[in-house]
This record gives structure tokens, C-alpha cells and sequence, in this order.
């Protein structure tokens, strides 16, 4: 399924049907049981959350196929029109060239894109196990730039640490998709489809919103031959970001069905935390004032009014069911609001419910759950570490550990 198309019926990918018939547990068994007749919403630990399911019209969707056809449609728009903005469109030409590579790089690609006033490029390294092929691609949107040819040069990517443990790691250099900063973040992709020299419309996507755009033009190539002569297979490549590009990574999720696995670690305000915790951690206004580049205009009708947002994030990543969805939290992460990114997570459990993956793998919907330890269900993975904001070799042992692309 290309990127652009939405899981419809009748043209689901592969993985849809997987786990079908198996029984959601405890967990989403007690979100169920809190869930009034004829509610808007969902009751989880004492806390409301709008129901996913819960379409415009007041009906709640009961089927896969009808979260498909109806409701996921209508969030997918919400949150382009209220939260991320308008996404760019495909570009008319796309070409690869290889750039070679440094010390440990298997791979150096260069990505050129051309849209109706121009093109540009950004780079995307790829580090791949020295044996075998990869068991699977951990596709980073790296918003610091950080990730250079040398394995050892990510910090919070450890290329060594990744390939050692027979997986192959994807580097998207973010900041030449658009640069974050205020002043300058239209120099990448976004001049390419809207003229220079004119304001963007109100609602189109800023930042946020062309790294996620960016990422989708990363897994086209993640399926070129050119890429799977290094035994990539695109079928198990998992978006994956942290902080501010781990709210990118949700939304390249939430919009591309061909990434079979979704991790955001800490990714806070709009991100996985959920929006109606406006006062718990960093708030939209503070989002928007400090990084007024991220988000489109719009949203900024929402700064101290997050109880207005048609949508919240626990519906987000509902969308990027039945694809396995992963949320890591930090236990002292105060600005990132690692509850609100608990119940957020919570939150989606009834739609993947639809797919017989409803099982979140916690023991309880009650904070906090355990630190430290990985709870994994057929559809979606949790984590809570200790310590503070950042993706760290913890993050890193519980996702190579954890058999991501399996159910």
C-alpha cells in the first residue's frame, strides 16, 4: 500500500488480519466495563479520554472494517485540520543517489524530491549487520542531525549496539528535510511545493509535520531493489523517534500504513501525551511559543483551550492500528508527562481491540506501572524507565530485545 492510502476495506495490508481471532485481556476488558451507554468518552484510572471509536455522527464503529471506512477517515482529517496541518503531497520525481559511505556506513544515500517549485535533499545513512540479513530496520528520524557516517557517532543511536544485535538501523538527517528553526525551516522540503515568497497557508504542516512527510519518503526507498540488495526488508522497518521526533515518528504512523511498528520515546505534547493534561508537563501554549515552527498555525487556536480539540493523542495513536504501536516513558520526564503518555496508550486499546490486539500487556490501567520492566501485547508495547528525558542504551536493550515485528 503506498503511502497516501488509508487502510480501507478491501485493501488492507498484510499484517491487518493478523491475530484476528484472539481475545483482548485484562486491560482492555476493564476500559470496556468503564464505558458508559451513549458516552463521548472513556474512563481510564479516574481520567476521561474521547472514545476512538465514537464517530462525528454518534454512532461507535464495531468492526475493523468499519473503523476503516468511517471513523479512521474522519481523524485522520481532525488532526491535519486542527492539530499537524495539511501534509505536503507526493512529489512529482524522486530520485536515490548513492553518496557513499564512512567507517561502518553500509550505505549513504542521498534523496532528492522535486515538487511544483523546486527540489531538494536530505541524507539517509544506513548501518547494517555485518552477517545475515537484517531481522529488521529501526528507521530514526534524527532531528538533532547527530548520526554520521562513523557507527559510533549517534549518542542516542548506537549503530554498533543496533547491528550487533542483527537489526539494521536508517538515519534520517530531519534537519535537512526542514531545519528547526524558526526562521529557516522552510529551506528544505516545504519550499519545494509553496512559493518562497508567500506566507504558508494557516494550516499547512510545519516541522513536525514534513519530518513525518520526510520519513515516508525514506521507506520509499526502504523498498527500491538498490535497498534490499543490503537485505533490508521493508516489510519490518519501525518508524522510531525521541522527543520532538518521536511526535514526528507518531505522525508518519498515523498516515503511512507501510511502517509495521511505531515507536515514540518521550515524545510528550503532541506527541503521546495526551492534550487534555494540558496542565501536567509542557502545555500547547508553551509548544507554540517556544517552537512556534512546529505546528501549523491553527493549532494555535488551542493554546489554554486543549478541552476545545475535536481530537486527543490516545486517538492518534489508535491510527496507527493494527500496526504494532510502542510508547516509552521516562519515570522523572515531569515536562514530557510520562501519565498523560500512560493513558494516551491506554486510550487506543479499544480500537486495536478490533483486531483482536487489544491486549496491552500491562497488568492494570493503574500509575505507575512498573519501572523498568517491558510490557508487550500482540499489537502494542509499553515502557516506563527510570530516570530522565532521553533515549538511552535502557531504550535501546528493551526494543532490541522485545520482538517487535512479531505478534
Amino acid at each position: 500500500m503506498r503511502d497516501g492510502q488509508t487502510r480501507q476495506s478491501g485493501h488492507e495490508p498484510a499484517a491487518l488480519h493478523r491475530g484476528a481471532g484472539a481475545t483482548a485481556k485484562l486491560v482492555a476488558t476493564q476500559i470496556e466495563r468503564q464505558l458508559p451507554p451513549d458516552s463521548d468518552t472513556i474512563t481510564i484510572d479516574g481520567v476521561e479520554l474521547p472514545d476512538p471509536l465514537k464517530s462525528d455522527n454518534g454512532k461507535v464503529v464495531g468492526s475493523a472494517a468499519a473503523w476503516e471506512r468511517e471513523r479512521r477517515p474522519e481523524l485522520l482529517k481532525a488532526f491535519q485540520e486542527n492539530v499537524y496541518g495539511t501534509t505536503l503531497p507526493a512529489p512529482t520525481r524522486t530520485t536515490y543517489r548513492d553518496a557513499g559511505g564512512g567507517t561502518g556506513a553500509a550505505k549513504k544515500v542521498t534523496i532528492t524530491i522535486t515538487g511544483p517549485q523546486g527540489s531538494a535533499s536530505f541524507t539517509l545513512r544506513l548501518f547494517i549487520p555485518s552477517s545475515g540479513k537484517p531481522k529488521g530496520t529501526f528507521l530514526l528520524i534524527d532531528h538533532r542531525g547527530s548520526v554520521g557516517d562513523d557507527p559510533s557517532s549517534g549518542g542516542y543511536a548506537p549503530a554498533s549496539k543496533i547491528t550487533g544485535a542483527g537489526y539494521a538501523l536508517a538515519a534520517l538527517n530531519a534537519k535537512e528535510v526542514a531545519p528547526d528553526d524558526a526562521g529557516s525551516y522552510r529551506d528544505g522540503v516545504i519550499n519545494a511545493f509553496y512559493p518562497a515568497g508567500q506566507d504558508l497557508p494557516a494550516d499547512a504542516g510545519r516541522t513536525i509535520s514534513a519530518w513525518a512527510w520526510g520519513a515516508s519518503r525514506a521507506m520509499d526507498y526502504l523498498q527500491t531493489a538498490d535497498a534490499a540488495s543490503t537485505g533490508i526488508d521493508p516489510s519490518k522497518v519501525a518508524v522510531i523517534g525521541h522527543s520532538r521526533g518521536g511526535k514526528a515518528a507518531l505522525w508518519a504512523g498515523a498516515q503511512d500504513p507501510r511502517f509495521p511498528v511505531v515507536i515514540s520515546n518521550n515524545s510528550g505534547s503532541t506527541g503521546a501525551k495526551l492534550a487534555r493534561r494540558d496542565s501536567a508537563g509542557e502545555s500547547i501554549s508553551a509548544i507554540n511559543s517556544q517552537f512556534p515552527h512546529w505546528f501549523p498555525e491553527t493549532y494555535k487556536r488551542f493554546d489554554g483551550n486543549a478541552d476545545a480539540l475535536p481530537v486527543d493523542q490516545n486517538e492518534l495513536l489508535a491510527l496507527i492500528a493494527p500496526g504494532r504501536v510502542v510508547v516509552a516513558s521516562a519515570a522523572d520526564d515531569g515536562n514530557a508527562d510520562p501519565q498523560g503518555e500512560f493513558l494516551s496508550y491506554l486510550g487506543a486499546a479499544r480500537v486495536y481491540a478490533l483486531y483482536g490486539l487489544g491486549d496491552t500487556g500491562l497488568p492494570s490501567t493503574s500509575w505507575p506501572p512498573a519501572v523498568g520492566k517491558s510490557f508487550r501485547g500482540p499489537g502494542m508495547s509499553y515502557h516506563l524507565r527510570s530516570g530522565g528525558h532521553g533515549l538511552e542504551d535502557a531504550d535501546w536493550d528493551i526494543y532490541l530485545g522485545s520482538r517487535l515485528f512479531e505478534r
